[in-house]
C-alpha cells in the first residue's frame, strides 16, 4: 500500500482498510497475520563466541604469516612452523578476549522487554477489548493508546482526546508532539504529520484510538531498521592502513626473495638450494610479532576507552577515534540533557512563587510512589508539566499541600485547537473559587483584562524569547463565586500572571567540548531533527555559528544535487528537520571528501548514519538499535567523554607506528644480513629458526610494551590524521633505513671479519644472534617517543617495557647457556669480551638512530 495516510480522511483510511470503528473481525486478523507476519523488526544474528574468535583471523599480515607457516611445514623446518603459528594463536586469543568481553558487557546494558497493546477486535458481531503481544498487531487493526504507552505500530488517529506524543526516537525533537485526526496536506514531513502515531515513540498524555496502518519493516522504524541493514560496514582508517601496509609487505618480500633466487640461479647456485635460502629469507622477513603487537595496543586502548566511561566494541574502533576529523551530532540528548526545564520566570505584578504554584496547580503529572523519598519519585507525564512541576519542587513548593488546600473541582483539558489548559480550585476560605490558566501566550492574551499596549508589550516579551529557540507559557488566574460548571464568560478578563520559559537545556560541558574538539582540529555539526529555530539557538550558543549563520533544512537537502550540497557542506555546521536519509547521504558526502566521521547519537533515527560512519558512538542511554549498530556506546551519556576517547585514539595511532618502526627495522636487518652473504658465497650468518627467536621471543615481548606508553596529553594540539596518513611516514621510512643500515654495516663487517680469520662457524652465528638481540633491547628505549630525543624523555617510566627487556635478556642468557635451547637453535655459549663487543656495538647504534631523530625533530619545527 502506498497511500499517503496522513493526507486521507478518516472514512477513507478505514474504508481502504475494509473495516469500521468496530475494529477488525477476528478471521480477518487471522488471514492478515499470515500475509504480513509478525509485527517485529528482523533480529540481529545471534551473539557468536566462536563468530568472533574466527573474525580475528581475516587481516592480510595473519593471513601473510598462514603463507609462511605453510611454507616451512612443506619445506619441513616444524620448529619454524610452530612459531608461526603460536604467534597467530596468540594474536587471535587477545584479540577475541577483548571484543568477546566486550560484547557481553554489551549485552548485560541491553534490557529485552516484550510490549503489550489494547486492540477493538469483533468476534460474531461482538466488539471485544484484547490486551495482546504487540507482535500480533495486524494493520487494520484499531489500538487504544494513552499516556505511558509505547506505540505498538504506525497508525492514523480516528478519535483522540488531548494527545500527544515524544517522537525525538524517529524525529530528534524532545519536545510532545500534539495530535489531531485532521486531514493534513500532502506534503508535510514527518515531525509535523500530526494525525499520525509512529511504532516505538511514547504517549506523553491524552488518550486516542487509530487505525494500524503498517506494522514491522513497513513502519517508520521498520524503514530505518532496512537503512541500516542495507549500509555496507566499510573498513576503518587503521583496517585500511594495515592492508595497504601487508601488501607492501608481501610485495617486498616476494620481489626480494625473487630476486635472491634468480641472482643465485645466475652465480651458479644449486636450484634446490636457492629455493630452500628464499623461502628462508620470507620467512624471517615477516614481522610475526606485529600482528600481537598491534592487538596488544588496540586491546589496551579498549581499556583505557572503558576507564573512561565509554565501551568499544570492536578493536579497531578504539584508533578510528583518533582518526576523527568530523563529528556529527544529533541534538537532544547529546548536547542536550534530553528534558525540558524552566529557563526563566518572568512574573507579572507578582511573585514568581505565585507563578510557579499555578504551574503546580494547573498540571496533571502522575508520581507514582508519592509516600517515597523525594529523589527516588517516579514521575510521568508531559515533560512540559514535568519541568513546571520540578520547577516548583526546588523552589520549595508542596504539591500534596497545595492540592488539599486548593482542592480541584474541575478541568478543561488542552486541546490544540484552543491552545490552552484550565483547572477550577475551590479557595481555601471555601467561599470562591479560583481559575487557573496556562498556555500558549497569545492565547492567553486574548482572554486578559489588560490594555492593548501592555499586551504588545508581553506579545515582543515572548517573541524575543521565542526567537531564542525558547518554548514560552503564559499563566493567567480568576477569582470566581462558587460554582461548579464553567461558562465561556468565566474565561474573560482574566489577571495576567507572567510567562514560564522552558528548554531542553545544553549539557554543562557541551560548549567547552565544542571547544576542545576545534582545538583538536575536529569540526563538530549538528544533525537534527528539531525546528530550524531551535537548532540555530543551540548552534549559536555553544559557538558554531555566529547570529546571522546559515543553517539547512531537510527539505533544502532534498533540492540539492550532491555536488551541491557537497559545496554548501564545507561551510555549513547545522542542519535542521533532517530525517535519517538525510543524515546518511550528509555522513557519505563528508567520507567522499575525505573525511573520517564519527556519528554521535541517542534515537532510531540516528542509527544508519551511526552504522554509515567511519565510527558509529551512541548515548548509553539510548535506543537498543541505536546501541546494536554503534562501535562505540557512551556509558555515561557525556560529549566530553568524545574528546578524552578521541585523545586517547590518537596515543593508540602513535603506539602502533612505534611499533611498526621497531619491528620493521628488525626485518630490513635481517633481510640485508641473510641475503648479502649468500649473493656473495658466505654461508648464512644466521639460521631461520634464530630469526624467528628473535622475531617473537626477543622481539614481541618489548613491542607489546610500546603498546602501554603513557598517554601524551599534548597529542590533542595536533591535527587529525585522516585517511591518507599513512603508518609508514617518510620519517619512520627514514628511520627504519638508518637503523637496517647501521646494523647490517656492523654485523656484516664482525661477520666477514670473524669468517676470515677462522672462527668456528657456529660461534659466529651466536654472536651475529646476540647482537641482533642487543640490538632490539637497546633500541627500543628510542622507539618510545618519535618527537623527542632519548635524553628529554625518561626512557624506563614504562614499567611493561622494562620488564619486557629484562625478560628478553634472559631469553638471550636461556638461548645461548641451557644446553637444550643451544641444540634446537644451533648456539654456542659466549665469553664475556664477545658480550662487551655486543654492547658496545649496541650503544654506537642508538646513537646513530638519535643523530636521524634530531634530523626529523628539527624538521618539524622549522615547519610549525
Amino acid at each position: 500500500m502506498n497511500e499517503i495516510w496522513h493526507n486521507l480522511s478518516i472514512n477513507k483510511v478505514l474504508e481502504i482498510m475494509d473495516i469500521d470503528k468496530s475494529g477488525l473481525d477476528i478471521e480477518k486478523v487471522r488471514e492478515k497475520q499470515k500475509k504480513f507476519g509478525k509485527n517485529k523488526l528482523p533480529e540481529k544474528e545471534k551473539f557468536s563466541a566462536l563468530k568472533i574468535f574466527f573474525s580475528q583471523f581475516k587481516t592480510p599480515l595473519v593471513y601473510v604469516l598462514i603463507i609462511a607457516a605453510f611454507i616451512s611445514l612443506a619445506l619441513k623446518e616444524f620448529i619454524d612452523m610452530g612459531i608461526i603459528v603460536v604467534a597467530v594463536l596468540i594474536n587471535a586469543s587477545v584479540g577475541f578476549i577483548q571484543e568477546y568481553k566486550a560484547e557481553k558487557t554489551f549485552n548485560h546494558l541491553k534490557k529485552m522487554v516484550n510490549h503489550s497493546a489494547r486492540v477493538l477486535r469483533t468476534q460474531n458481531n461482538k466488539q471485544e477489548e484484547h490486551i495482546i503481544n504487540s507482535q500480533e498487531i495486524v494493520p487494520g487493526d484499531i489500538i487504544i493508546i494513552e499516556a505511558g504507552d509505547i506505540v505498538p505500530a504506525d497508525a492514523r488517529l480516528i478519535e483522540s482526546c488531548n494527545l500527544e506524543a515524544v517522537e525525538s526516537i524517529l524525529t530528534g525533537e524532545s519536545t510532545p508532539s500534539s495530535k489531531t485526526t485532521d486531514t493534513l496536506n500532502q506534503g508535510a514531513p514527518l515531525a509535523d504529520r500530526e494525525n499520525m502515531v509512529y511504532s516505538g515513540t511514547t504517549i506523553t498524555r491524552g488518550k486516542a484510538r487509530a487505525v494500524v496502518i503498517a506494522t514491522g519493516i513497513k513502519t517508520e522504524l521498520g524503514k530505518i531498521a532496512s537503512m541500516i541493514k542495507n549500509t555496507e560496514n566499510d573498513q576503518t582508517p587503521l583496517q585500511k592502513k594495515i592492508d595497504r601496509l601487508s601488501k607492501i609487505i608481501g610485495s617486498i618480500i616476494a620481489v626480494l626473495c625473487l630476486g635472491l633466487f634468480i641472482i643465485g640461479l645466475i652465480l651458479g647456485r644449486p636450484f634446490l638450494e636457492i629455493l630452500l635460502i628464499s623461502v628462508a629469507v620470507a620467512v624471517a622477513g615477516v614481522p610475526e610479532g606485529l600482528v600481537i603487537a598491534v592487538t596488544i595496543c588496540l586491546a589496551v586502548g579498549m581499556q583505557r576507552i572503558l576507564k573512561k566511561k565509554a565501551l568499544t566494541r570492536k578493536l579497531v574502533a578504539a584508533e578510528t577515534l583518533g582518526s576523527t576529523t568530523i563529528i556529527c551530532s544529533d541534538k537532544t540528548g547529546t548536547l542536550t540533557e534530553g528534558k525540558m526545564t524552566i529557563a526563566q520566570i518572568i512574573p507579572y505584578k507578582t511573585e514568581s512563587q505565585e507563578l510557579l504554584k499555578a504551574g503546580l496547580l494547573c498540571n496533571n503529572v502522575v508520581i507514582e510512589n508519592e509516600n517515597d523519598d523525594l529523589k527516588n519519585w517516579k514521575i510521568t507525564g508531559d515533560t512540559t508539566e514535568i519541568a513546571l512541576f520540578q520547577g516548583a519542587i526546588q523552589a520549595g513548593l508542596n504539591r500534596k499541600e497545595l492540592w488539599k488546600k486548593y482542592p480541584r473541582i474541575n478541568e478543561i483539558p488542552f486541546d490544540s485547537e484552543n491552545m490552552y489548559m484550565v483547572t477550577h480550585h475551590q479557595a481555601p476560605d471555601k467561599k470562591k473559587n479560583i481559575l487557573l490558566i496556562k498556555g500558549a501566550p497569545e492565547k492567553i492574551l486574548n482572554l486578559i483584562s489588560l490594555s492593548s499596549e501592555k499586551k504588545e508589550q508581553i506579545k515582543k516579551q515572548f517573541e524575543k524569547l521565542t526567537i531564542k529557540g525558547l518554548r514560552i507559557l503564559g499563566f493567567a488566574q480568576k477569582t470566581l463565586n462558587n460554582k461548579i460548571t464553567l461558562i465561556d464568560d468565566d474565561l474573560k478578563n482574566m489577571n495576567f500572571l507572567g510567562l514560564i520559559a522552558l528548554k531542553d537545556p545544553l549539557r554543562a560541558e557541551a560548549k567547552e567540548t565544542i571547544n576542545d574538539c576545534k582545538m583538536a582540529g575536529i569540526r563538530p555539526i549538528i544533525l537534527t531533527g528539531d525546528h530550524q529555530l531551535t537548532a540555530k539557538t543551540i548552534g549559536q550558543e555553544i559557538g558554531l555559528i555566529k547570529s546571522n549563520g546559515a543553517i539547512l533544512r531537510g527539505e533544502d537537502l532534498d533540492k540539492l544535487s550532491d555536488k551541491e550540497l557537497g559545496e554548501k557542506i564545507k561551510k555549513i555546521n547545522v542542519f535542521a528537520r533532517v530525517e535519517p536519509k538525510h543524515k546518511i547521504r550528509i555522513v557519505d558526502i563528508l567520507q567522499n571528501q575525505g573525511e573520517v566521521v564519527a556519528m554521535t547519537g541517542d534515537g532510531v533515527n540516528d542509527a544508519p548514519a551511526i552504522k554509515s560512519a567511519d565510527v558509529g558512538i551512541a548515548l548509553g542511554s539510548g535506543s537498543e538499535v541505536t546501541k546494536e549498530t554503534a562501535d562505540v556506546i557512551l556509558l555515561d551519556d557525556n560529549f566530553k567523554t568524545i574528546v578524552e576517547i578521541v585523545k586517547t585514539g590518537r596515543n593508540i595511532f602513535d603506539n602502533i607506528k612505534k611499533v611498526v618502526l621497531f619491528l620493521f627495522s628488525g626485518t630490513f636487518t635481517e633481510f640485508l644480513l641473510i641475503g648479502g652473504p649468500l649473493l656473495f658465497g658466505f654461508p648464512l650468518p644466521v639460521l631461520a629458526g634464530q630469526i624467528l627467536w628473535i622475531n617473537i621471543i626477543e622481539d614481541t615481548l618489548p613491542a607489546m610494551a610500546l603498546s602501554y606508553e603513557k598517554e601524551n596529553k599534548e597529542v590533542l594540539k595536533e591535527r587529525p590524521r585522516g585517511h591518507h596518513h599513512e603508518i609508514l611516514d617518510k620519517e619512520m621510512k627514514f628511520l627504519i633505513f638508518i637503523v637496517g643500515i647501521a646494523t647490517d654495516l656492523i654485523l656484516l663487517a664482525l661477520f666477514v671479519y670473524l669468517y676470515k680469520i677462522n672462527f668456528e662457524l657456529t660461534h659466529i652465528r651466536t654472536i651475529i644472534f646476540v647482537g641482533l638481540g642487543i640490538d632490539t633491547l637497546f633500541y627500543v628505549f628510542s622507539c618510545k617517543n618519535l618527537k623527542k630525543s632519548i635524553w628529554k624523555y625518561n626512557p624506563f617510566d614504562n614499567l611493561f617495557l622494562n620488564i619486557s627487556v629484562l625478560i628478553g635478556w634472559l631469553m638471550l642468557l636461556i638461548a645461548v647457556y641451557i644446553p637444550f635451547f643451544q641444540k634446537i637453535l644451533k648456539l654456542t655459549p659466549l665469553y664475556w669480551n664477545d658480550w662487551l663487543l655486543l654492547i658496545s656495538l649496541g650503544l654506537i647504534e642508538i646513537i646513530l638512530v638519535e643523530i636521524g631523530k634530531i634530523f626529523f625533530i628539527h624538521h618539524r619545527f622549522k615547519k610549525i
